[in-house]
């Protein structure tokens, strides 16, 4: 196990208020200097290239050794159906939460908005998006055209489908294969290293975001769509609290400690609108709290393009704005029909951009009333909605592995528990340094770890998933 050492840093060093700090003067210096503000854009821009140039590496060595020490093709694929089972069920409570809450709140009650003042051009490259969004293009989409092609274009679900059948197939090679998996484990720990040095920069990037998005769009647009704003955070919230909240709570842990467990890369989503900056973090510190490899390697990544909560919500509420905006009555067949061609047509956008608006533009023809010129209304306003959507969607991830891990029994409660509980200020700065590579890349065996000084005991863990302890 890694060392818990007293040795506490002083707070201005801690990145989390380093980020937090951040985020305050880059609003502050957007609000005095817009222009000023919306300069300081490449410094946000800069950080998320960082972190996404080293986003398909680590997900194939995680995914390769996790696979490889797991070595059966049915549990792979048991872990995929119940991940997918998962997201199915928590994207469809989103939209229905979404759904009923601007109905009972009427964000775009009174606003009277005429479609023919609209200039359709305003929308045309998300329309022109939603032409070409089809459920077969995008399952062909994930298998890459070539290897290189995978890591190049920087997709996860490719690469993650890679990952996989390389992972299988390095663990076909029994002892032969030991000498490969013990060079990409070790390259593994080289990757999370480097994302260790970068993250050091996650304040100037949360600073580069933040300004930009005060500086370029201004507070004014908040108060025209303030109502709009009000009841999507809220429903968020409610989302998190109520439904992951209860997730949480059926599978033996605090949400609130788990926040605090988070709550870096949670500013750090906050800071950049984008959920990708975080993910390499996240592989390691699930990892830390328990859970195995193998299920965070395919769940976490899979989540990123199946389970966006908070894109969820965003839709049906939208939706709701925009018949109210125009005064449309919906009947509720209408709006049933809608959440599911929102279901349906929401999987696996997680990578495209302007998801929100494509799947909008390509859903709303099909119910016929609501006129597609309306996302222009909601353009102004839909950067400061991007930082909700993207906390929302990231805390949903981080249940959602937690709650797949513990389901495949291949989580060791007692240490996660223990590390909720006590989180040192190493595994909050640099988890991808204090991660034990025997503790934390291999399994418990079924009888429960002891607790040694307030942290489970994994000196002698079994790699065998589907054993881990799940008090």
């Amino acid at each position: 196990m890694a060392t818990r050492t007293e040795h506490h840093k002083p707070i201005y060093q801690q990145l989390y208020v380093q980020v937090l700090a951040a985020i305050v003067v880059g609003a502050v210096l957007g609000y005095v200097n817009p222009g000023l503000g919306a300069a300081m854009k490449p410094f946000g821009d800069a950080f998320i290239k960082l972190v996404r140039m080293m986003i398909t590496p680590i997900v194939f060595t995680a995914v390769v050794v996790g696979i490889a020490k797991m070595g059966d093709l049915k549990e792979v694929g048991r872990v995929g159906l119940k991940a997918l089972i998962y997201f199915q069920v928590l994207t469809g409570i989103a939209l229905a939460i979404g759904l009923v809450v601007g109905n009972l709140l009427k964000p775009g009650l009174g606003m009277n908005a005429d479609p023919n003042a609209i200039n359709p051009q305003s929308v045309a490259q998300f329309t022109s998006g939603a032409q070409h969004l089809d459920a077969i293009d995008f399952l062909l989409n994930i298998i890459p055209n070539t290897v290189v092609d995978a890591f190049a274009r920087g997709e996860i679900l490719p690469v993650l489908l890679f990952s996989i059948l390389f992972g299988l197939a390095l663990a076909r090679f029994g002892e032969k294969g030991r000498p490969l998996l013990e060079i990409i484990d070790q390259l593994s720990h080289t990757l999370f290293d480097i994302i260790g040095l970068i993250m050091k920069l996650a304040p100037i990037g949360a600073f580069g975001g933040m300004a930009y998005a005060i500086g370029q769009f201004g507070l004014g647009t908040l108060l025209s769509l303030g109502k709009l704003m009000l009841c999507f955070y809220l429903t968020s919230f409610l989302f998190i609290v109520a439904v992951l909240g209860v997730v949480a709570y059926l599978n033996g842990y605090s949400l609130w400690r788990l926040f605090k467990y988070v709550k870096e890369e949670f500013l750090i989503v906050l800071g950049t609108s984008s959920i990708e900056p975080v993910l390499p973090r996240m592989l390691v510190k699930l990892e830390n709290l328990g859970c195995a490899r193998p299920v965070v390697g395919m769940v976490l990544p899979a989540g990123y393009s199946f389970n966006l909560d908070g894109i969820m919500i965003y839709l049906t509420m939208s939706s709701v704005f925009l018949a109210q905006a125009f005064n449309i009555d919906l009947s509720l067949g209408q709006q049933l029909s809608l959440l599911a061609i929102l279901w349906l047509t929401s999987k696996g956008v997680g990578a495209v951009p302007g998801a929100g608006f494509v799947v909008l533009a390509a859903a709303l023809p099909s119910v016929g009333t609501i006129p597609v010129v309306g996302l222009a209304l909601l353009l102004g306003v839909d950067r400061f909605m991007s930082e909700c959507r993207a906390i929302t969607s990231f805390m949903g991830n981080v249940v959602a592995t937690i709650a797949i891990a513990r389901w495949e029994r291949a989580v060791d409660m007692p240490r996660l528990r223990a590390h909720l509980a006590g989180e040192t200020e190493e595994e909050a700065e640099e988890p991808e340094k204090v991660a034990d590579a025997e503790a934390v890349f291999a399994l418990r065996a079924s009888e429960p770890a002891p607790v040694v000084g307030g942290v489970a005991d994994a000196r002698e863990p079994e790699p065998a998933l589907g054993r881990a302890d799940a008090q």
